[in-house]
Order: C-alpha cells, then sequence, then structure tokens
C-alpha cells in the first residue's frame, strides 16, 4: 500500500514533490510546534489524527503534514484532499511561515514512521529500524522486533538480545514493510 499523498499550493507556488536533504532548524522546529498546536483541534475534530508536521526542501519549501483516520481505517485520496483544505485555510490565517511554501498532507503508509510514544506501544510485534542522535554500545542504528516502551525506553529485540534505547534519543523510527506487517493490515481493512 503506497503513501497518499495530495499537494496543496500555499502563497501561489506550483504543485511539486517535496526535495530531500534540508533538516529542521531550531526555529523550523518552534514554528512547526506551533502549527501542529494550532491545527490539531480541528484535524482531531474531524476524525483525523496527526502523525507528524516537518518542513523539507530547500529553496521551495514544503511543509508535511501526516495524518491518520483515527477509526482505524486507511486514508483516501478524498480524506487528504479534505484535510488540505482545511488546514490550508488555518495556514492562511495564521501565516506561519516567511514567504512561500508547498502544503503536503500525506497519509503515513504501512511502512509508517514512528513519532510518537503510543506509536511505539501500538505497533509493538512489529519490526522497526531505529537511528539515534548518539551511539548506543558503539551504534547509532537498530533493526529488530518492536517490544514496547518500558519507563522512558522503547524496548526493541535485536538479533535475539533486547535493547533498550532511550526515547528521547532516537531522531528516526520506522516500521519494516514485511509479510507479517501486510497480514495486519489487511486484517484491519476487513473490520
Amino acid at each position: 500500500m503506497a503513501h497518499l499523498y495530495c499537494l496543496w499550493a500555499c502563497a501561489g507556488e506550483s504543485w511539486s514533490r517535496p526535495k530531500r536533504g534540508r533538516t529542521n532548524t531550531t526555529a523550523d522546529v518552534s514554528a512547526l510546534e506551533r502549527i501542529e498546536r494550532t491545527i490539531a483541534p480541528s484535524v482531531e475534530a474531524m476524525g483525523y489524527e496527526i502523525v507528524r508536521v516537518r518542513l523539507s526542501g530547500g529553496h521551495r519549501q514544503t511543509l508535511q503534514v501526516m495524518a491518520e483516520r483515527r477509526d482505524g481505517q486507511a486514508m483516501s485520496v478524498d480524506d487528504c484532499v479534505e484535510l488540505s483544505r482545511a488546514i490550508s485555510a488555518f495556514l492562511d490565517v495564521e501565516d506561519p511561515l516567511p514567504g512561500s511554501y508547498l502544503l503536503e498532507v500525506s497519509s503515513p503508509g504501512l511502512d509508517r514512521p514512528l513519532v510518537r510514544r503510543q506509536h511505539f506501544e501500538r505497533f509493538a510485534g512489529h519490526e522497526a529500524r531505529f537511528e539515534l542522535t548518539r551511539p548506543l554500545e558503539g551504534r547509532r542504528r537498530f533493526r529488530g522486533r518492536l517490544i514496547g516502551v518500558e519507563g522512558e525506553d522503547v524496548r526493541v529485540v535485536v538479533e535475539g538480545q533486547e535493547v533498550k534505547l532511550p526515547l528521547e534519543a532516537i531522531s528516526s523510527a520506522k516500521l519494516v514493510l514485511t509479510d507479517e506487517l501486510l497480514a495486519a493490515a489487511q486484517r484491519r481493512e476487513r473490520t
């Protein structure tokens, strides 16, 4: 199952795919947190949950809002369009970023990012990849079966051994597309 993208033109820019390679600065993070706080109540009232808000691109910025349905059903293109219109209206009023940018509303897809504490709990039992901000036992990258969260650590079985990854040190985490993950998604769609 592919990611769904719906790009909405903001401030007169044309539609395009986001460029890779830009990392968010401290000012971006503050603006992104403010954007998420602003749009979250409306997004939730519409029956969706924000997975993450991210800014990418260099000269031409893309504001990505990744969301999923709260009822657990798969996102449709219509869902993305509905969210794009609502979020765009809020952003037009708030004007949170200087200059022009593209708004991209997307679904997380099956091999989704794990961003919030509840994501690590919800997807326990599935395989995931992790990247840390600092080395743990000489490594920054881990891949293994997600067990869940204990205190401030994410528990993962890596090569037969349990490893505890500090939540605050995880810079990125993502589910790995496996037959087991596909089967779980198909079971969810049937219900």
